[in-house]
């Protein structure tokens, strides 16, 4: 193995087939950011969402999908060039994966790629016990979502966060209240039909418990450009908390723990999830 990708996986305490997969998924992306940082794609976008979160912030759940958005509007954006850029990256460092844009069915603001891994072959590559990999089924395909909105609606700032492996590299990230308001805009606008994404979920309590404020502009313009708010109308902070409580009420917690409960190395703090419990972190937001 790799003297770098051993460091990294020395971060976990890997036991089950669940923990090895989510400790494989995360060294991807972060050797995928790398390739990123090194085409020069953090000089026209930054890294948001659940995957920037647990990477840049230390958030204590595992993440999917690798979310960005580019700094300014450009619908000619492609990220096939950077397909490929995350792809040799990867296989520099001894992964086998392809990367794929994926060909879109329908206009949309997202432009979207897939890491694809055979999860099998890239246990092997991490020297996983084969007493853990003798239980895994040898077709199964990891993959992993690029996503990035070539239409940002603006109003957002960001910074720069480091990491240190691989190896030291920079990533352009939003800043935390605007990492939070791109949280709060995926609660109250996705439509999660039966499946709802308990993840969402389980971020807005980590952001409350940590006291980042909600940036209210920026959400504001997020909710405007998805027609969930009148564009003459003012986002509130009391605003926000009743469309929030109207979520709250309509949403199924118990199918919302299904969603996150493999994304987590502890999920008892799930048991508390109900009505009551996120009214009661509905009143403790703050805003900016």
């Amino acid at each position: 193995m790799n003297d770098a990708v051993q460091a990294m996986l020395d971060r976990y305490n890997c036991q089950s087939i669940n923990d090895y997969e989510n400790a494989l998924k995360e060294i991807i992306q972060e050797i995928a950011l790398l390739g990123l940082w090194r085409s020069k794609f953090f000089e026209k976008a930054a890294f948001y969402g659940g995957s920037a979160l647990r990477i840049l912030y230390g958030l204590d759940r595992f993440s999917e999908d690798l979310d960005f958005s580019l700094l300014e509007k450009n619908e000619s954006f492609s990220i096939v060039k950077y397909c490929r850029a995350v792809e040799d990256e990867l296989k520099s460092f001894g992964f086998t994966v392809e990367v794929e844009e994926k060909n879109k069915k329908r206009e949309t603001n997202i432009d979207s790629a897939f890491i694809k891994a055979g999860t099998l072959k890239n246990m092997i590559i991490i020297d996983t016990p084969q007493s853990v990999r003798k239980k895994m089924y040898s077709g199964k395909v990891m993959k992993i979502k690029l996503e990035v909105d070539t239409k940002p609606p603006g109003d957002f700032n960001t910074e720069a966060k480091y990491l240190i492996r691989p190896v030291p590299f920079s990533v352009n990230t939003y800043i935390p209240p605007h990492l939070f308001a791109g949280k709060m805009h995926a609660i109250l606008c996705r439509s999660w039909g039966k499946r709802v994404k308990g993840r969402d979920w389980y971020d807005l309590v980590w952001y409350v418990g940590r006291e980042v404020s909600v940036g209210l502009k920026y959400l504001e313009s997020r909710i405007k450009q998805t027609g969930h708010l009148e564009a003459n109308a003012s986002l509130t902070k009391d605003i926000l908390k009743q469309m929030l409580q109207e979520r709250i009420i309509s949403t199924d917690f118990n199918n919302a723990k299904n969603d996150v409960k493999n994304l987590l190395k502890d999920p008892s703090s799930l048991e508390l999830w109900s009505d009551e419990f996120f009214s009661s972190v509905c009143d403790k937001i703050k805003t900016v």
